[in-house]
């Protein structure tokens, strides 16, 4: 969720008058950071990955399965452990924004040795036994991207109701009791977004038009307490939500890389994005919202509009006065400029940015590319702002600038190294959907691992124009995308060849020709990851590990295993309760995540989700003999 300042929270009015100091002191602390940082060199492979659970409670009697509103209960107890003896910790545990989820990681990064892939799935299974250990009866930890009927009527335990009037987010379905009480970092945003906005947020999703929905769909909203404003905001044949909790309260799978220096830290930010788009597909896992099925498969537009803080101004819908910038985006959305030389020619989009901060950043030795990067994150205002937190010393302190890039919530995330520490220059890869079990999870975050050793090894270039990046995000999240879409995505990806025409550069593939190539076009992102592998020397274990992995993301691209978004699909149109009007009703809801929690806890197979055979190899720890990072600090 990034920076959890402690502290007094400001209202939105007293923040507003505050912005411009953020503002103003962020980009000193930045230009400090850059000055002391730039020229560090040699720092390792190090990453790592974030899972984000969700917690529900099953009543077997009744037949429902709600969200749990006891993570502040269990985390305080996990993090313990850490505060006790930090060194010897195998997770570590952080809150997210719904008071039902949890994020869990490794405690220690990983390293630079192939042998690392064989405990990144021990590891996930270690912190779902260890936070499951804790759990109520009748609890359940689940890594599952959206709980099917959150927003749907009594969907919380303990019970909880939404108030239009007061509160938060003032939703007619998201209850404040629903978000993370345990720090004011949560509410204050929720508040701060709603009232920067000038409304409250407006989701708008196209509802699944099955047989017996009826159309025009149109919900009555007055029965949940409507004022008319949410009425003008919904719209024809769409499932609308009106709270940051609808898209913060959902849960993806996250990793962080640390590059050996700032030059190869903007090129992995820049040779990743093209895939971000291609993952998100690839991962899709999240059909239902609000207790209906939707004609979408992932949440990244769910979240994007759940934080859609800018004004009608700064939307376009009315003539600049109040507001500086008309801004294109949502502060949470898919990047908008490359970082590195070799992507400035692929900069297609007219990027907003602040002339004085930028010019300022010019001043102060920092170049073109990462000054307008800078420039344009400081467009925005600071949405959460503690009183203890207003001043600060430039020199030491980062709290302003991380203010600002930590509400930046892009699918890529350049992160210069935190002060006084030994953290590098890293970068971090954030479209990806969680995924129901362990084994998919481990297998997609080494497959994304594995492409970035790829990516430096092979010199490889991946680079189309921003805008057909932009075009890809919009198709990954369709019904289906991964057999029916077709992505941007360069020709020729083993040189770097320019073209005079750019559109030369590049065409359409589907997924499956992306990650497993296209005999005579083509070369296939698996079939290069393998090349990479065939001059490595794994033990048998690993070895088995890594294939397995490869072996699932190969049948996942290809079709020949549903995504999970298109298996959940399945479960509810094929359960015989469904009456095809495109709701999720208890009975469903429960069904379907008592057979999820199955799946996880390896009660029952699903081949059509993970193929003939899953089970794990792995183990928790890294066998002695290999345990030398040093000696291999880019698995290479």
């Amino acid at each position: 969720m990034g920076l959890l300042s402690e502290g007094s929270p400001l209202s939105w009015e007293e923040t507003k008058k505050l912005a411009d100091h953020v503002r103003k002191h962020g980009v000193i602390q930045f230009i400090n950071l850059f000055k002391r940082l730039r020229d560090r060199q040699g720092d390792v492979l190090k990453w790592g990955d974030e899972v984000e659970y969700i917690l529900v409670k099953f009543n077997d009697v009744e037949k429902t399965a709600k969200v749990s509103l006891r993570a502040e209960k269990y985390l305080s107890i996990l993090q313990e452990k850490e505060h006790k003896d930090p060194d010897i910790v195998k997770s570590l545990w952080r809150p997210e924004y719904g008071a039902y989820m949890m994020e869990g990681t490794p405690g220690k990064p990983y390293g630079g040795l192939l042998a690392h892939f064989n405990v990144v799935e021990a590891n996930m299974q270690y912190r779902r036994r260890e936070a499951t250990r804790l759990l109520e009866s009748g609890e359940a930890l689940m890594s599952l991207t959206n709980f099917p009927r959150l927003g749907a009527e009594d969907f919380t335990d303990p019970p909880a109701k939404p108030n239009p009037h007061s509160g938060a987010s003032k939703s007619l379905f998201f209850p404040d009791e629903a978000i993370f009480p345990g720090h004011p970092r949560f509410k204050t945003l929720t508040r701060n977004i709603r009232s920067r906005r000038g409304e409250k947020v407006a989701i708008n999703l196209p509802i699944f038009r099955d047989k017996n929905v009826s159309l025009p769909f149109k919900e009555n909203l007055d029965k949940f307490g409507d004022d008319g404003s949410s009425e003008k905001a919904a719209k024809e044949n769409h499932v609308y939500m009106d709270a940051m909790g609808f898209g913060m309260g959902c849960c993806c799978l996250q990793l962080t890389f640390q590059a050996c220096n700032i030059g190869e830290a903007r090129t992995l930010y820049d040779q990743l994005t093209p895939l971000c788009p291609i993952m998100l597909a690839l991962t899709a896992a999240s059909p239902f919202y609000r207790g209906y099925i939707t004609d979408v498969d992932c949440r990244w537009n769910v979240i994007s509009a759940s934080v859609d803080c800018r004004t009608e101004e700064e939307r376009g819908l009315r003539p600049l006065k109040e507001n500086k910038f008309r801004i294109s985006k949502s502060r949470y959305d898919s990047i908008d400029s490359y970082l590195s030389e070799q992507g400035a020619r692929y900069n297609d989009v007219p990027l907003t940015y602040d002339d004085e901060i930028y010019n300022q950043l010019l001043d102060n030795g920092i170049d073109k590319l990462l000054a307008q990067h800078v420039a344009h994150l400081f467009i925005r205002d600071t949405v959460s702002l503690f009183s203890e937190k207003v001043h600060q010393n430039d020199s030491e302190d980062t709290d302003h600038f991380e203010n600002i890039q930590s509400t930046n919530w892009q699918t890529m995330r350049f992160k210069p190294p935190p002060i006084n520490s030994s953290i590098g220059w890293r970068v971090e890869f954030r479209p990806c959907e969680v995924q129901i079990t362990d084994f998919e999870n481990a297998a997609i975050v080494c497959f994304v691992v594995l492409l970035t050793r790829v990516i430096l090894s092979f010199k490889l270039n991946l680079l189309i124009p921003i805008s057909k990046v932009d075009e890809n995000m919009a198709r990954a999240q369709k019904r289906n995308a991964i057999r029916t879409e077709k992505f941007w995505f360069r020709k020729d990806i083993t040189s770097n060849t320019q073209s005079d025409d750019i559109k030369e550069e590049y065409t359409e593939f589907t997924v499956d020709e992306i990650v497993n190539g296209k005999e005579g076009t083509f070369p296939g992102l698996i079939p290069l990851v393998n090349s990479y592998l065939s001059s490595m020397d794994a033990d048998a274990d690993t070895h088995c590990s890594i294939q397995r992995y490869i072996k699932f993301i190969q049948k996942r691209a290809s079709g020949e295993l549903l995504t999970t978004a298109s298996w959940l699909r399945k479960e509810v149109l094929s359960h015989p309760e469904y009456k095809k009007d495109s709701r999720i009703s208890e009975r469903i809801n429960y069904d379907l995540l008592k057979k999820i929690h199955d799946i996880e806890t390896n009660k029952i197979p699903c081949p059509d989700l993970l193929g003939p055979c899953t089970i794990s190899k792995t183990s928790e720890t890294v066998p002695a003999a290999v345990t030398k990072a040093e000696n291999c600090p880019s698995l290479d």
